[in-house]
């Protein structure tokens, strides 16, 4: 089956359809906002660090992953959604009262809500496709909604910041706040057939331990998302050398733009190839093999050179998103539906929480030594990782073999 037919039986299915629409207008809310936020503050206040603390605030709930996921496994998943993504908007819409710093704890404050939203949200979205969605189709809907996402922060930017100039950050704040309105429109018509959650007089520590567990004692999920969180962290790490690249190269610091859009085009071309790849491959070589091309791309940075800069941009683009879907559709895959909102939560922290780590380590490696030292080192060690995902894959693959001749020999024909 081509990938192009099987990309237009996802987009033919209703759900499918309906949450990816969601998700396109959601997501280009979200990265409006995410560039105004910064400006905002900076405008409000003159600094130069205190944007940061917007990121910050927006990243900071994905530490507790597992506690806020065990939320989405404990209700219906679709009216959750609902009632955050209106509530989101409510609490978006209190911005329009910032006017001075001493407005910004509130804009901070929506922003700690709006990650905690995304948190809960993502693990009840992961869990609600499983139910919504053809689990042979779970590939290629994960790899289109990883090109909607990216394909949107190659736009919506722009847009935000052109809203910003003309408007200021409530009207950003209140373009945002339509896009959850109808991201929850879009899930109330969703038709999925969805049981009570049955309390089970555990705590809420307890939950969250299974959860956990379900995930890291999987024996092949476990390698993956290991896999995929010293990916991220070295990824962030190499991404703190960017500016250091553009110097080399005699461009302004402008000229990251150029690169980040490139890079965005990668994973959008990604997003669409990434079902057919995963079932050709299987989850844990497709991913190896995203590490591996983004560990040459890092490597080849150091290089002080236009073209190879440009070539490992958009080979970056396309390494990295694949080690993402094809960790997050095997949790999909793996984990029984009433733990799938703790297990997708806990993969999130573990593979996205190293992005912090290795932003902060990596603002002041390179500080400290030069780009052509650096990006080489980022570079093995991302090979090394993709070949450990890859010999997990093969061993695998080889317990099955003998556990498949085991059965044969023990019932002869």
């Amino acid at each position: 089956m081509t990938t192009s037919w099987t990309l237009l039986r996802v987009l033919r299915d209703r759900n499918a359809g309906l949450y990816l629409t969601g998700l396109v207008v959601s997501a280009f809310g979200t990265s409006s906002l995410s560039l105004a936020s910064g400006v905002w503050v900076r405008d409000l206040t003159g600094s130069d660090g205190l944007p940061a603390l917007c990121m910050l605030a927006a990243w900071a709930p994905t530490l507790a992953g597992p506690v806020l996921g065990t939320i989405a496994d404990r209700v219906r998943r679709g009216p959750l959604l609902v009632v955050m993504n209106l509530a989101l908007a409510a609490a978006l819409l209190t911005l329009f009262t910032v006017h001075s710093a001493d407005g910004l704890w509130l804009l901070f404050t929506v922003l700690l809500l709006y990650g905690t939203v995304g948190v809960v949200g993502e693990a009840a979205e992961s869990a609600l496709v499983t139910a919504a969605v053809d689990g042979d189709l779970l590939g290629d809907f994960n790899g289109l909604r990883m090109t909607v996402t990216e394909g949107m922060k190659l736009v919506a930017p722009l847009t935000g910041a052109g809203l910003y100039t003309a408007f200021g950050g409530p009207a950003v704040a209140c373009l945002d706040a339509g896009t959850f309105v109808v991201a929850a429109g879009t899930y109330a018509l969703l038709r999925v057939h969805e049981e009570r959650p049955v309390p089970s007089g555990r705590g809420w520590r307890t939950q969250t331990v299974e959860g956990v567990r379900s995930l890291w004692g999987h024996p092949g999920l476990r390698p993956l998302v290991l896999a995929s969180g010293t990916t991220m962290l070295l990824a962030s790490l190499s991404s703190t050398t960017v500016y250091a690249v553009v110097d080399r190269l005699g461009h302004a610091p402008a000229y990251t733009g150029v690169l980040y859009a490139v890079q965005g085009t990668g994973s959008v071309t990604a997003g669409l190839v990434s079902g057919a790849a995963l079932r050709r491959l299987g989850g844990r070589r497709f991913a190896a093999a995203g590490i591996a091309l983004t560990a040459l791309a890092v490597a080849a940075r150091a290089v002080p050179s236009d073209a190879v800069a440009l070539a490992s941009a958009a080979a970056i683009g396309l390494g990295l998103p694949c080690v993402l879907v094809a960790t997050f559709t095997a949790v999909q895959h793996e984990t029984p539906g009433p733990l799938l909102g703790r297990a997708t939560a806990t993969a999130n922290t573990l593979v996205f929480a190293p992005n912090v780590i290795g932003l902060g380590i990596g603002a002041g490696l390179v500080e400290l030594a030069s780009p052509a030292l650096l990006l080489p080192l980022y570079g093995l060690a991302l090979l090394l990782t993709a070949g450990a995902l890859a010999q997990c894959a093969d061993s695998a693959d080889s317990a099955a073999r003998t556990a498949a001749r085991s059965g044969s020999d023990a019932n002869p024909a």
